[in-house]
């Protein structure tokens, strides 16, 4: 595996697979690995033949008072977690390399971040998209992979691919969990003990809610109950809980064949969001 810190030794790099007739994936991550980035780079090596993993902790997606100083950071331990899984290349861009002086672009997707994630952290899904579309022009891959985690995220990433033309194939990789339910994210390393135990109703609660609703049960009174029993749980607050259109990301009032309930809701000051499909 090639570890690369500039844009020009990525160019060379790169250059050789395509001068073989080699594919190339995208993994971009911001580190701090776990299950779930290992689940998107098998996914990636099952559709092209080398597989570029980028580790960039993107300040223009965090807001004044979140965690962008605090997000885990461990670029060693990282590095060797991809070698073991047959990286070809390791893209760790510093903030200046992606972020020059006289930077002044941002790209914005509208419509689908207005909302969601998007009403409680203005200017996320543009420091996301900026990046995205930055890291495909670096590495121009046939392929790139994104978690399913965040369905908003990978929607407006969709979105973007196809208004901008950007000629990649974005796919979306199942939520891998713990033993116990919960999504993984490195965010949870935040939890302690008995915090961890509180977020084990959030993936609890959304399989009861799903249940209840493919049963008949009234879509309105079902997502107030579930609040009330997350609040119940422990959870400090709740950002959002909505059944969604998969594809629009439009909030639906009753069920359908595309529906996804989302959720996001915090402990203390740490954020955890998770979805389902209940189409």
């Amino acid at each position: 595996m090639q570890t690369i810190h500039t844009e020009n030794m990525l160019r060379e790099a790169l250059t050789a697979y395509r001068t073989t007739g080699d594919t190339i994936a995208l993994v971009p991550t911001m580190g701090a690995l776990h299950a779930g980035h290992l689940a998107l780079i098998a996914l990636a090596k099952t559709h092209s033949r080398r597989v570029v993993v980028s580790i960039f902790v993107n300040p223009t997606q965090f807001g004044p008072h979140e965690d962008f100083e605090t997000y885990p950071r461990a670029l060693s331990k990282d590095e060797a977690l991809l070698r073991v899984a047959g990286v070809d290349v390791l893209w760790a861009p510093s903030v200046d390399a992606m972020y020059p002086d006289g930077f002044a672009t941002t790209v914005s997707v509208t419509r689908l971040g207005d909302h969601l994630c998007g009403a409680v952290r203005p200017g996320h899904f543009d420091g996301v998209a900026t990046v995205v579309a930055k890291l495909c022009g670096q590495v121009r891959p046939d392929c790139a992979v994104f978690g399913e985690k965040d369905w908003q995220q990978l929607a407006i990433i969709r979105r973007l691919a196809t208004d901008l033309s950007l000629n990649v194939r974005i796919l979306g990789a199942p939520i891998v969990r713990e033993d116990d339910g919960l999504a993984l994210s490195s965010r949870n390393r935040y939890l302690s003990g008995n915090e961890r135990a509180i977020a084990t109703s959030l993936p609890k609660s959304l399989i009861s809610a799903k249940a209840q609703l493919i049963a008949g049960a009234p879509l309105g009174p079902t997502l107030a109950a579930t609040c009330v029993q997350l609040l119940s749980a422990g959870f400090t607050s709740i950002d959002y809980l909505h059944v969604i259109d998969s594809d629009t990301l439009a909030i639906r009032t009753e069920l359908s064949a595309n529906a996804r309930i989302v959720v996001a809701a915090r402990i203390n000051t740490t954020r955890l969001i998770d979805n389902m499909s209940i189409g």
